[in-house]
């Protein structure tokens, strides 16, 4: 038995028919229980008015017993169907007059048994007492009405309990298919990916965990396709930025090597240059590995946000000097320090400053500046050069990410922004950027503001 729609479906009917038989039976015993109790009660005070009456028109108990023995089937103490058992005549004095039980009669009534018997008033005067058997008068007449009550009683509860069976038994098929359905394709859907169809969807029919577990496995699936597409745009990215200096760097020896072409500073100047950017690239790629892998090696130390902008500015002076474009330096006064590695953070504003140099024409401006907000402290590069598109904006982090329209990688890389993104986050920070297209770009980096603040 492998199918889940038919092991719910057993489930769910064992579960139904446990509680219908359960009701049936207790439903069963307490009605037969009320219903003797009830015939008991009516028996009695049949019985002692009968023996009322006949008391009355008497005067004594001469002849009780062929009296007893007179009356309609249903009133008799001695007969043999549903009902209360042999009754015993008692006179005032508790007196065995007619024994229907172990009783002899001339003998007088236990006082144990004596607080049980039932008195028997006439004008107001206690003349005899009754006490029933209440132990059951043998098994049922069939042809009796009581039976007749009974018996259409238990029909009818069997009839409910066939009923209830077949409906837990349809909603047990039903509810059974419901759950069956969405894993069955779930299971179909984990076959299509472990073949290598990324990306497949399975419909969600309802909002319930069913629902939001199918909707959670469409995410999935959809970022393991992006994930793949991505990789594989990666990898060619990094084919095509190792190919280009490799193949400089191999037709420059090769010529040098067959004697085609005589060796100058120049041709040595461009293959250093080449073997220059194949290194970085390869640094770069190392360090998203280990930032990837939560282990890129970080010395925090207590710096000033100045400082950093200091330095960053004093790296790139010379160069924005000869582009003819202004850099600035503000921060905010009695700026407390972050703990960061200054190595690292060197880094990620010297990318951000090589971008904005390269993106920002003659007489523009590159400003650096820090600050404070509630519970944070930000650095922040702004420059007034092309800007970014707004579709472009929210992918300017990912690796090797190529925009036609803004920022071309110029012979960098195109891993500055995203290993940016990565150092920043191993501190705990996060890099964000906003553009205007022709008024600049800002990158703002904000850390959780230390406790003292």
């Amino acid at each position: 038995m492998r199918s889940l729609a038919l092991k719910l479906t057993l489930a769910f009917l064992v579960v139904g028919l446990t509680g219908v038989v359960l009701v049936a039976v207790f439903a069963g015993l307490q009605t037969q229980r009320e219903f003797d109790r009830f015939v008991l009660n009516r028996y009695q005070l049949d019985l002692v008015a009968e023996l009322t009456s006949f008391y009355r028109v008497n005067g004594r108990w001469d002849g009780v017993e062929a009296f007893l023995l007179a009356l309609p089937r249903g009133q008799r103490p001695y007969r043999h169907g549903r009902g209360p058992g042999p009754v015993t005549l008692l006179d005032a004095d508790k007196t065995v007059l007619v024994s229907g039980g172990s009783y002899e009669p001339g003998t007088p009534l236990a006082p144990a048994e004596a607080g049980q018997a039932v008195p028997i008033d006439v004008d107001g005067q206690t003349v005899g007492w009754i006490l029933f058997d209440n132990s059951g008068g043998g098994p049922p007449s069939p042809d009796s009405p009581e039976s007749q009550f009974l018996a259409s009683v238990n029909r009818a509860t069997l009839l409910s309990a066939l009923a209830a069976t077949a409906v837990a038994l349809l909603q047990g098929i039903l509810l059974a298919r419901t759950i069956a359905r969405p894993a069955r394709e779930l299971t179909a859907a984990t076959r299509a990916i472990a073949q290598g169809e990324l990306g497949y969807q399975v419909p969600v029919y309802t909002r319930d965990e069913l629902g939001a577990l199918a909707t959670s496995f469409n995410q999935m699936s959809t970022d393991l396709a992006r994930a793949n597409q991505l990789r594989r745009q990666m990898t060619a990215d990094i084919a095509h930025d190792l190919r280009t200096p490799t193949s400089v760097i191999m037709g420059y020896t090769e010529a040098l090597s067959d004697g085609k072409l005589p060796g100058t500073p120049e041709i040595y100047q461009t293959m250093h240059q080449e073997a220059q950017h194949l290194s970085h690239l390869i640094d770069d790629l190392r360090v998203l590995s280990l930032a990837d892998a939560g282990e890129l090696p970080l010395t925090p130390q207590a710096v000033l946000p100045l400082a950093l902008l200091e330095q960053a500015a004093a790296a790139h002076g010379v160069q924005a000097h000869k582009d003819g474009i202004r850099l600035t330096i503000e921060s905010a006064p009695d700026l407390a320090a972050i703990h960061v590695d200054p190595g690292r953070m060197a880094q990620v504003l010297g990318n951000l400053v090589s971008n904005a140099l390269r993106h920002t024409p003659a007489g523009g401006q590159i400003a650096l500046s820090a600050g404070r907000s509630p519970g944070q402290i930000w650095l922040r590069v702004r420059d007034t050069g092309a800007g970014i598109a707004a579709e472009d904006l929210p992918h300017i982090f990912r690796r090797f990410y190529r925009s036609d329209q803004s920022r071309s990688r110029n012979g960098e890389s195109g891993l500055g922004l995203a290993i940016a993104r990565s150092i920043v986050e191993a501190h705990g920070g996060q890099i964000t950027a906003e553009s205007t297209p022709g008024q600049g770009t800002t990158f703002t980096i904000t850390f959780p503001a230390p406790k003292e603040l």
